[in-house]
């Protein structure tokens, strides 16, 4: 298969070259394994600048290990976890959170891939009766599933709802660059601040290599959360290159930078396929995709130049994914290939 370019996922980038560079320079020399080394203790040290000092963070290889994990600190198997039905968690992780930690997931419905009180509600019954699984915990996506973003209220209403009822708050921050980029706050403010238990920091989709990073704000969630990454087979023996990574990413807000770039392109598409003939965009763009009905005559043609997955088939829904390499001119050669085939 010829590589092209497209708009399939942000993880079909490459790496940031600073990212590259940081990696090669921890690469000398010796350093204890497993985390007790300088470079660990270093990115430790930048995550706790923006999410806090008493931020308890691991580090981890992928994004479905920080997710699952980080549910299995707060839940016990007769646990139910909470989430919208387009969650990471319950639509592409095979299964892996309800395997590995017991749980059932509870999903909602939702327009827009957000969680909202009433939707939460509905699933709080039976609490205390043996014959149905205990809700303990509310996971929400940022920027969700969707590309839409909850604001820093809705974050902050969900998890206080959630800890008045007895649950936790688990974000899943796959994209939470693009979605801070988006609000103009920090990651403190969308975290930490509006009230989050456990955060899944990733970086994979913004420029880094692998890695994503478990952040713990309830520090008796991470008391033996240690022995729980060992035995979920996470537990990197080099890992100074992940923390690397993280470094770099944070420094000079490379992380920002990113993520701002990618929602600007994923603006540029949106008005640039907005207002041509058989497309019809579905959701708000408020990080770095856009979604959009077209017709499925035209996809797999489409496909052969870009490069994207389809989101529904049914209604010949499309995802459109910029990333932090993204060029207007990769947009402005999709918009006129699109043109061209719904208007000539």
């Amino acid at each position: 298969m010829v590589n092209k370019r497209g708009f399939a996922s942000d993880n079909n980038a490459g790496v940031h070259p600073f990212i590259l560079d940081a990696m090669a320079s921890v690469n000398d020399g010796h350093v204890i394994a497993y985390g007790d080394d300088p470079y660990t203790e270093k990115a430790i040290r930048d995550i706790r600048q923006h999410l806090g000092q008493e931020a308890g963070v691991f580090f981890v290889f992928i994004g479905t290990a920080a997710n699952v994990l980080g549910l299995s600190s707060a839940t016990r198997s007769h646990h139910a976890v909470i989430c919208p039905e387009t969650a990471h968690i319950h639509v592409d992780e095979c299964g892996a959170p309800e395997k590995f930690t017991g749980c059932k997931l509870l999903t909602s419905e939702t327009p827009d891939g957000k969680l909202t009180l009433d939707l939460i509600a509905r699933h709080m019954h039976g609490i205390g009766f043996e014959h149905h699984v205990q809700p303990r915990v509310v996971s929400i996506t940022q920027a969700t599933e969707l590309g839409t973003v909850y604001s820093i209220e809705e974050i902050r209403t969900l998890a206080d709802y959630a800890h008045e009822q007895g649950m936790f708050l688990h974000m899943d921050g796959a994209r939470i660059s693009n979605a801070v980029v988006s609000l103009d706050c920090d990651l403190y403010e969308m975290t930490a601040g509006a009230g989050v238990d456990i955060l899944s920091f990733g970086g994979t989709k913004n420029g880094m290599m692998y890695g994503e990073a478990v952040v713990f704000f309830d520090p008796n969630l991470a008391a033996d959360f240690k022995y729980r990454r060992k035995q979920g087979m996470q537990l990197s023996s080099k890992m100074r290159y992940i923390a690397a990574q993280f470094s770099a990413f944070l420094e000079k807000d490379l992380w920002k930078k990113n993520a701002r770039h990618a929602n600007r392109m994923a603006q540029k598409l949106y008005l640039a396929v907005k207002d041509i003939p058989g497309v019809r965009v579905t959701q708000k763009v408020e990080a770095n995709a856009v979604f959009a009905c077209i017709p499925p005559a035209v996809i797999a043609q489409l496909q052969q130049e870009y490069f994207f997955y389809v989101w529904d088939e049914d209604s010949s829904e499309v995802r459109w994914m910029c990333s932090f390499d993204t060029t207007e001119a990769d947009i402005e050669g999709f918009a006129r290939l699109l043109t061209t085939m719904l208007v000539n």
